[in-house]
This record gives structure tokens, C-alpha cells and sequence, in this order.
């Protein structure tokens, strides 16, 4: 949705700062293209990356569950707004369908069978004159929801290290996956060396778990 203006010359003008007698608009105006390119590579090679925390990128999430909301809340140097289930009715809530559910006929048969019973239930409950703050206890993980999330990229780098993983869950991989495509657009240096520890660092933190694309890579 939105960003911080020049994200890399600004972090590269924060970097200067520390080691120059100039202000930082006189920095910011100074320093070329060029210049902030070479600086930009070389914090992020060295993992100096607390001047990434001064540029911020926010993004607006639709068309995903709970479940992945549930997941990305834990990233905690972030903000977010969710779509409220207490002040919005969710009589015609649309839901997620797992991969698997997907090319299952059967278990796809039962997930629409399920999420249409929740539907009359929660209409029923409302219909009661239960408020939707409590009708919504009935409501699966499978709810779609919308949530806008802000984060500095040092906090995006962390994140997409964890859920670009092959071991992440299906669904916040797919995220993190899109939310990389797109700072990449617009700060390819800050995001050069992005994504899971194998494929950056040449090493897996998953241990037992590892999926085993280090391995393969090296043979």
C-alpha cells in the first residue's frame, strides 16, 4: 500500500550519519545512486541492520484465513489492523480451502458441508438475539479475513527468513513469498540476500526437520 520514500537512500543516509560531522539532509542530497547502491550492499552483507529499521513498508492482506492471521501476529515488531469479527456480521463469510481439501472430492465435500452448517448456525444464533461477538465463537479457523500490516524491513527480512522456508506453513509461505515480489520492486538492494537461511546463508536452522533443499543444493 504504501512505503517510506527512497527506502534505500534513506537507509543509507542513516548509515553516514553515524560517521559524518553533516546533517542528515545534507547527506540524503549528496549521495549518488551509485554510492547508495555500494553502501546498501554492504550493510546488508555485513548484517549491520539497524538503520533498516528506519524505513517502513505497509501492506494491505485479503483473501486469507485465521489460521495465517494467527501465524503472522507473532511477529511482534509490527503493527497491525484486522477486520474485526466483533463489530462486523459474518453472515456470508467466505473461507479458505487447504491445497489438500482441494484435490480431495470427499474431504472438499465435507470442509463445504461444514463451513455451510457454521453459516445457518451463526445466522441462527444472531437470529436469537446473540450479539455477533459471541456468535462468532462458532466461526472456523477457515474464515476469510483482511488485515493491514506495517513493518520495517529489518522485522521483513526476519520474517521472510522464517516464512519463506519450505517448512513453513503452506499458506503464510504463499504471503511472504508475494509480500518479497513486491519490496523488491521498489528496494531491491534492502531484499538482495531475502529469504530462508538455506538459500541466503548457505545453512539450515531446522535441524532433524530440514527439508533437505541445502542437501540437494550441495551434492
Amino acid at each position: 500500500m504504501s512505503y517510506t520514500p527512497e527506502p534505500e537512500r534513506t537507509v543509507a543516509m542513516a548509515a553516514r550519519l553515524c560517521y559524518s560531522p553533516v546533517g542528515a539532509e545534507e547527506l540524503a542530497e549528496t549521495m549518488s545512486p551509485a554510492a547508495i547502491s555500494k553502501l546498501v550492499g554492504k550493510i546488508v552483507e555485513l548484517g549491520h541492520l539497524s538503520t533498516l529499521e528506519h524505513v517502513n513498508f505497509t501492506f494491505a492482506i485479503e483473501g486469507v484465513s485465521r489460521v495465517l492471521t494467527h501465524q503472522l501476529v507473532r511477529h511482534r515488531i509490527a503493527s497491525y489492523s484486522q477486520q474485526s469479527q466483533r463489530y462486523v456480521k459474518e453472515h456470508d463469510f467466505e473461507y479458505i480451502l487447504p491445497p489438500t481439501v482441494v484435490r480431495n472430492p470427499e474431504a472438499r465435500q465435507k470442509f463445504e458441508a461444514l463451513m455451510a452448517s457454521i453459516r445457518t448456525t451463526y445466522d441462527e444464533l444472531v437470529a436469537m438475539g446473540v450479539h455477533q461477538e459471541d456468535a462468532r465463537y462458532c466461526l472456523a479457523n477457515a474464515t476469510e479475513t483482511k488485515i493491514l500490516v506495517t513493518m520495517n524491513a529489518r522485522s521483513l527480512l526476519h520474517f521472510f527468513q522464517l516464512r519463506c522456508c519450505s517448512r513453513a506453513q503452506w499458506e503464510i509461505r504463499g504471503l511472504a513469498e508475494r509480500m518479497l515480489l513486491e519490496v523488491r520492486k521498489v528496494a531491491p538492494g534492502l531484499f538482495a540476500k531475502a529469504g530462508p537461511t538455506c538459500v541466503t546463508d548457505g545453512y539450515c536452522g531446522e535441524g532433524e526437520m530440514t527439508c533437505g533443499r541445502l542437501a540437494a543444493r550441495d551434492r
